[in-house]
Formats: structure tokens, C-alpha cells, sequence
């Protein structure tokens, strides 16, 4: 980091959910952030107004189609233009830039997360897909170049606090929590008439489209067991899954001498996004804190397996590593656009994820190519067995 006390931000993913979020809280501090970098993929207009807000000094359009209409709307702006896959890996590994927030979504992620890590960056990482599918790869760039990857996601962001506090020895297990979805308590059978709407509504985050619909089936969750295993180094049997209604615990620590550490806060991703821009400070975020007195019941379950049989896929691929990871992720990808062009029911999302997953022949210790080449090999497959249907 430098020796001033403003830190330059390049977001990539901008125009999404956890990108807009990234920019309320460096809107809220201005002094504490300055913004160098935006990346958008097809909303242009949202895009060219961040601009002009926030005067970065470099944009990247990944979507070849909307770069013209965004370079005509930004014509007279002091601003350098990069366009397509190139250039969001380009802006990844920006000279002035301290910190790249990755909230771009999708396999997608992972060429940038590279580039910024051999740009020595701080990588704020809220896409979790480039862990999934590469996290030796990752963990050894980190290694080899010195930058670092701290997690935005609000889990992995409260474990890698607590991990800090104790050492790696004397953790027996830690737990992830997770919503439930909307859909927590219904029956297998209720499922089957599902919409898509149905399935957007989070009773507690804001989130984008698939993310939401993977909070429903529990892939999301599923999907961070595997980012669990590659960030903190743990085997899949380190890792438990515990649903947590309220979503005001984040994560648990559970320590051999039989204590327990409980990471909690309310369910508002400025908070872990403040904090991976401020690491190793802590100062005063644009969130409030929360109120015990008012929380009510905190209430943990178990996760009936019936009902969200994803989880046993994250826990599978956590213990094969490999290709897998990147198959699990391009699958789901594929399973959850279908469901919401209405091609498939929400019931049938994880059956073909599982098949696709069963078909695949894994390869150990993928390079960014074969990690790559598995993620298309699964959307094709996918696009396959959705064709049978």
C-alpha cells in the first residue's frame, strides 16, 4: 500500500450488485478512496454515469457491442478506454491501482484475478468462481508475487478475520452459514412449481440474478465450501455447512479445546467490501452496527440433504480439487441461465449439474488454460444434456 492514506480502486464489475455497493462506500469516504478504474459489461448507460461521477482514469467495456455506444456517450471525458476480455484483464493489473474489487460474474473472473495477482495487487475478490475453478493456481501467485486475496464475501471475509486470532493448529472445524434461501422448510415436491421470481426474492441480501438463484438451490453455498478449502488451506472435513435464518452470523470457528468463535454482524455487504478496501485498518465504515437487544432468536439447522442436495457437490469437489471445481461452477451457470429463460424447473438445476460433474474426467492442478478449457467443456455438456430433456 502506499504511504498516503488515500487508496486507489479499480472495480471490476462495476455496474453489478456487490460494484455498486463497492462505490456507496467510496462514496461515503472519499478521502479514504480514490477510484481509478471501472469495468461494466453491457450496461453502458450505468456505466458512462459512474464515470462521470467518479473520474477514474481508465474504463474497460467487455461486451464488444456496447463500446462504441459508451465511447460516443463519454466523448470530451479525460478517460482511457479498454474493451472486451484484454482489457479487464488490462485494468486487472493497472500500474497505479492498489486494490481490484472483483465483482464481475461467472468463470469469467478468473483472467482478471490472474493478471491482478501477478500485478502484485491486493485482490478484493467477491467472485468466488475464480477460486472454485483455480485456487492452487491463485494461492501460488500470491505466493511467488507478494500481492494478497481477501474475500468480500461475507463469510469468508468474517473467517479470514477470525483465522487471524488463532493459529492454524488449533482449529477443529469452521462453519459457513447460510440463509436457507427462500425456500427454506418447503418440501421437495413444493419446489416443482418454483418461478424464477419465487427464486430471486432473498429474504435477506440483495444480490444479483444468479447468485440469488443459487442461494435458493444452496450451489452458493456449495460453491463456498470449495472457495473455503482453497482460501484457508482446510481438507473438505475441516469445512460444515450450518442454516442460519437470520443471517446476522456470519461463521464459526470451532477450536480444539472445545471454544468457539462466533463472527456476527448485519446482513449488508458494505460491510466485509469496507473492510477488504481498509485491510489491515479498521475504521469507521457507513454502516450501522447491530443491536443484540433487537436481534431476537439467532436459530441453527442442519441442512436436509432432500432439499438441498447441492451441498454434497461443493463437498465433493472441495475433496477432488483439480478440474472440478471449474466444471461445478460453468455448469451451474449454465443450469441456472436455463431456469431463468424458462427452459428447465428449479427442480431439475441440480440433477443436470450433477450429471455434467459425473461425466467429467478430472485433471489435477489445472493451469489458467485447463481450467478453462473444463469450464467449456462443461457448458457444452450442459447444453447437452438440457437439449435430452
Amino acid at each position: 500500500m502506499p504511504d498516503d492514506k488515500t487508496r486507489r480502486i479499480v472495480v471490476l464489475g462495476s455496474t453489478g450488485s456487490v460494484g455498486r455497493q463497492t462505490l456507496e462506500v467510496v462514496r461515503a469516504m472519499p478521502e479514504r478512496f480514490r477510484v481509478v478504474g471501472l469495468s461494466g459489461h453491457s450496461k453502458w448507460e450505468l456505466l458512462a454515469s459512474q464515470v462521470e461521477e467518479f473520474g477514474p482514469d481508465v474504463v474497460a467495456m467487455t461486451d464488444p457491442d456496447r463500446v462504441d455506444r459508451l465511447a460516443t456517450c463519454l466523448n470530451g471525458c479525460a478517460v482511457r478506454m479498454l474493451a472486451g476480455p484484454e482489457g479487464l484483464s488490462r485494468l486487472a493489473g493497472w500500474e497505479t491501482a492498489d486494490v481490484i474489487v472483483s465483482a464481475v460474474s461467472g468463470g469469467a473472473g478468473l483472467p482478471a484475478a490472474v493478471a491482478a495477482l501477478r500485478g502484485d495487487k491486493v485482490l478484493a475478490l467477491a467472485n468466488k468462481e475464480s477460486v472454485v475453478m483455480c485456487g492452487g493456481l491463485l494461492n501460488g501467485l500470491v505466493r511467488r508475487n507478494g500481492g494478497a486475496i481477501l474475500p468480500v464475501d461475507s463469510e469468508h471475509s468474517a473467517l479470514f478475520q477470525m483465522l487471524q486470532a488463532v493459529s492454524p493448529e488449533s482449529v477443529r472445524k469452521v462453519w459457513l452459514t447460510a440463509s436457507g434461501g427462500p425456500f427454506f422448510g418447503r418440501s421437495p415436491a413444493d419446489l416443482e412449481s418454483v418461478t424464477p421470481q419465487q427464486a430471486l426474492s432473498h429474504p435477506n441480501w440483495q444480490m444479483g440474478r444468479r447468485i440469488s438463484v443459487d442461494s435458493a438451490t444452496m450451489m452458493n453455498k456449495a460453491l463456498e465450501v470449495v472457495e473455503a478449502r482453497w482460501l484457508f488451506g482446510l481438507s473438505a472435513r475441516q469445512i460444515g455447512v450450518l442454516i442460519h435464518p437470520q443471517s446476522l452470523v456470519h461463521a464459526v470457528v470451532e477450536l480444539v479445546d472445545g471454544s468457539s468463535l462466533a463472527h456476527m454482524g448485519v446482513p449488508d455487504m458494505r460491510i466485509p467490501i469496507h473492510y477488504a478496501l481498509s485491510y489491515p485498518e479498521r475504521t469507521a465504515g457507513c454502516v450501522g452496527g447491530l443491536d443484540l437487544a433487537q436481534a431476537g432468536r439467532l436459530e441453527f439447522y442442519e441442512p436436509d440433504p432432500e432439499q438441498f442436495p447441492a451441498l454434497e457437490l461443493g463437498f465433493r469437489v472441495a475433496q477432488a480439487g483439480g478440474t472440478s471445481g471449474a466444471v461445478l461452477n460453468a455448469a451451474d451457470e449454465t443450469a441456472v441461465a436455463a431456469f431463468l429463460a424458462g427452459r428447465i424447473r428449479f427442480t431439475q438445476i441440480v440433477p443436470l449439474v450433477r450429471d455434467v460433474l459425473d461425466r467429467h474426467q478430472l485433471r489435477e492442478a489445472p493451469s489458467v488454460e485447463a481450467a478453462m478449457a473444463a469450464d467449456r467443456w462443461a457448458r457444452q455438456e450442459a447444453e447437452q444434456c438440457l437439449e435430452s430433456l
